[in-house]
């Protein structure tokens, strides 16, 4: 697990006319034999909103372990804000927050103490991380279990509290593992629905992986990767038109089986 050292006061909200949020470049990845990513090469805009398609096996949880620097990338760029990850690991880690795919959270822990725990990690003084964790259970509408154990929680509660301790160091680009698997319809839509808020309202850059294309909006930007390859990139409407599809299910089909699809 990467570690930052944060000051009190937040990292400042990048010009939208600086560099990508993400910059993702010739990026190669293989265990053993296996090529689990084979030169991927995209960018997240500041502030924008980007899906990262995938089937399971596709190599979106590979690509946030090189972003995360879980893996050290061999080949290719990863740069954060300008930053390269391999020369500059501290800048660049310091500007993301992380939502993995498998849960994190300490079961037996309150949601504040895991929150906490996390701040302590990041270095951050314990009155700055209690003033962070009030606003952040606040705005995701968990405030009322601070104290809960999170054993106590449902799974979408669960959820919302990792986006919480992601976000408690005030970063300036979220990544999200399949962070709705598993959860049921009103838990999806809260969820993709405080994130897409958040991009909105403090020019958060977000990259959401994820197998289930009813999650993004026409004005999206999305990656679509198979087989550790990139089909394509750009809005939605963009891939249904470059596909002759009217729809983004249709449009992954088609890319990705060769199926042609109205």
């Amino acid at each position: 697990m990467y570690q930052a050292e944060i000051s009190a006061e937040p990292l400042p909200i990048p010009a939208i006319h600086g560099p990508p949020a993400l910059a993702v470049e010739a990026l190669s990845h293989s265990f053993g034999k296996r090529r689990a990513l084979d030169r991927v090469s995209f960018a997240v805009a500041p502030g924008g909103f980007t899906m990262l398609l995938g089937l399971n096996g596709a190599g979106k949880t590979t690509l946030f372990s090189l972003i995360t620097r879980l893996y050290s990338n061999r080949t290719g760029a990863i740069r954060i804000f300008g930053f390269d990850l391999r020369q500059q690991p501290t800048r660049a880690l310091e500007w993301i927050g992380v939502v993995f795919q498998q849960p994190t959270l300490d079961l037996d822990l309150s949601v504040r103490q895991n929150l906490r725990y996390h701040g302590g990690l990041h270095g951050m003084a314990p009155s700055d991380c209690e003033v962070r964790a009030r606003e952040e259970l606040s705005r995701i509408g968990l405030i009322d279990r601070a104290d809960d154990k999170v054993r106590a929680l449902s799974g979408g509660q669960r959820r919302r509290v990792e986006i919480a301790r992601a976000l408690l160091h005030r970063p300036s680009l979220l990544l999200l593992d399949e962070p709705t698997a598993g959860l049921d319809a009103d838990s999806r839509r809260l969820i993709l629905g405080h994130v897409r808020a958040l991009c909105r309202e403090q020019g958060l850059a977000v990259l959401w992986a994820t197998h289930l294309m009813d999650e993004a909006d026409d004005e999206d930007s999305v990656v679509v990767l198979h087989q550790g390859r990139l089909r394509t990139t750009g809005s939605v409407r963009d891939v249904c038109a470059e596909t002759g599809t009217t729809a983004l299910p249709a449009a992954f089909a088609s890319l990705t089986t060769g199926e042609r699809r109205p």
